[in-house]
């Protein structure tokens, strides 16, 4: 595997090649009204076909979330068809700057209103949303929100719902006895993962705690557990809708 590294004015172009594809995607730090946003487009868009806009969830960047998908043979002919857009979560990306005492990290609905101003940077009129657990929450805010800008939505592990009293006091507790990396990885993986499947736990401590910006990712988390309930219900089957739902 050969990488070449490009530097323009804005933006770093990096090409990576192999016997079987080669790939070029550009980092951007986008401008938003919520502070600079981090995002890596990969491919070119294509006329008026969406892109896929991805966005990773607590713990993770869009390269430990999404690249094992990505780099799958099996999606090598989608993404021969659509290009795709990874959004990282302010300070999260790799080499991050940990930001300064007293910083106000934006909302989970802020990050959401994030999005307009992503879309209008690359120029896209629209995606198809790919993304976990936090990312998940803030695609379908966005999608709400804006649902002419949304063509499709892929959510995984998404929890909707604000956080109630009982998880409240138990992320207190679990802060008092448990270190952060504890807290992201029973977030991430269930019990019985955990329990059985060590040299996988194992590795994904090791990004939260060599790779991840320790303060930032703080900052990430308090912004998960303070986000507000989306108001969504799963329509019945058959049944008349007279609540808020995703379409």
């Amino acid at each position: 595997m050969s990488k070449v590294l490009i530097f323009t004015n804005s933006s770093q172009i990096y090409l990576y090649s192999d016997f079987h594809n080669t790939q070029c995607f550009k980092e951007h730090d986008v401008e938003t009204p919520y502070g600079r946003v981090h995002c890596t487009m990969k491919g070119v868009p294509k006329g008026d076909r969406p892109v896929i806009l991805t966005y990773h969830d607590i713990g993770l960047n869009h390269k430990s979330c999404f690249d094992t998908l990505f780099n799958h043979e099996d999606m090598q002919e989608i993404m021969q068809h659509f290009a795709v857009c990874h959004v990282d979560a302010p300070g999260q990306q790799e080499g991050a700057n940990t930001f300064s005492i007293g910083y106000e990290y934006p909302s989970m609905d802020h990050l959401s209103e994030t999005l307009p101003s992503i879309l209008k940077h690359f120029g896209l009129k629209s995606v198809i949303g790919m993304a976990v657990g936090a990312g998940a929450y803030i695609l379908a805010k966005f999608a709400l929100d804006h649902p002419a800008m949304v063509e499709g939505l892929v959510l995984i592990n998404i929890n909707p719902c604000a956080e109630g009293w009982m998880d409240w006091a138990a992320h207190k507790i679990s802060g008092w006895t448990h270190a952060m990396p504890d807290m992201i990885i029973s977030h991430l993986f269930g019990k019985e993962e955990i329990q059985q499947n060590h040299e996988l736990i194992g590795r994904y401590r090791h990004h939260v705690v060599n790779d991840m910006n320790q303060y930032n990712l703080q900052l990430f988390v308090k912004c998960y557990n303070s986000r507000r309930d989306l108001e969504i219900e799963r329509p019945v089957p058959g049944g008349h809708v007279n609540v808020r739902t995703l379409k």
